[in-house]
């Protein structure tokens, strides 16, 4: 992927030096027993349904907690953290892509801010922690990565390559999208009147669509700046196959039980991603009127 010399984004929280926030998250007014984190990190934790909220429907809340925290001034990551320059360039590279998108929606489009943190932090939905994966929560329009999660991608997942790096920025960024289309609000409300097999079933298409921003993005990056090399997209569709509900639960030697799914198949993961990426277009992500996933 050529992006060294492109425009880095001011959005960019640093709060690795922080250290780890501890503590057991608080939601609705109680604490979640580590039991029920267990299943919520299992649930959620490779750039899925932000765990978080997980949490707060299996605590009996019908979408994010909203919890109040103190936050110490936001710190920009140094000049020479060549994997800081790296999300700060894609997460840039998102911005002007959504921006136009929006603009010629004749729309607004709102950046939202990245943060950097190491083993747990405070957000607007809870505490996040790094074994949660990348998630984006919705309250405080952040996306939260522990950039030790690369290595995961690469060594246990078997998903190496900046582009595919750089789709895991994207997928968050799609849920941000969704959040600022009312998208994500709207599946918030219907969850809590359904059965958790229907929960699901919107899950899997809420992360789908994700994935087709992800796939608009690139589309529209690629024909502004060439940000493309050969085997980008091959790197991208293979961390796409990689974090299917089928192949996860292959992986972890469990049956493979599709009412289960949150995040979608590797197939569909990989269909929709490519979708975004051959149209450009975002009405043809509707994965929500799609018979066919």
């Amino acid at each position: 992927m050529r992006w060294d010399g492109n425009r880095e984004s001011d959005n960019v929280e640093d709060r690795r030096d922080e250290g780890s926030g501890g503590g057991m998250p608080i939601f609705g007014g109680r604490s979640i027993g580590i039991g029920t984190i267990v299943i919520a990190l299992i649930g959620g934790w490779v750039f899925g349904i932000n765990p978080i909220t997980l949490l707060g429907l299996l605590s009996g809340g019908g979408g994010p907690a909203h919890v109040q925290t103190q936050q110490a001034p936001a710190h920009r990551p140094p000049a020479d953290d060549t994997m800081a320059r790296f999300v700060s360039t894609v997460l840039a590279d998102t911005e002007d892509v959504w921006a136009d998108v929006f603009r010629q929606g004749g729309g607004t489009y709102q950046n939202p801010r990245l943060v950097l943190f190491r083993g747990s932090t405070p957000t607007a939905c809870g505490t996040g922690q790094a074994a949660m994966g990348p998630f984006y929560c919705p309250a405080d329009r952040k996306v939260y990565i522990d950039l030790g999660f690369y290595e995961t991608l690469k060594t246990r997942l078997g998903a190496p390559g900046d582009f595919a790096q750089a789709y895991v920025i994207a997928h968050e960024v799609g849920h941000h999208v969704q959040n600022l289309m009312g998208i994500s609000g709207r599946v918030d409300q219907m969850r809590g009147r359904v059965s958790q097999v229907e929960t699901n079933h919107l899950s899997v298409r809420l992360e789908l669509q994700a994935d087709c921003f992800a796939g608009v993005w690139a589309h529209h990056a690629q024909n502004a700046r060439q940000i493309l090399e050969q085997g980008d997209v091959e790197e991208a569709m293979n961390a796409a196959a990689k974090i299917g509900d089928d192949a996860l639960q292959r992986a972890s030697g469990g049956a493979v039980v599709p009412d289960s799914f949150t995040h979608g198949t590797s197939a569909q993961r990989q269909r929709w991603f490519h979708t975004g990426l051959q149209t450009g277009s975002v009405k043809a992500c509707d994965t929500f009127s799609s018979r066919n996933l």
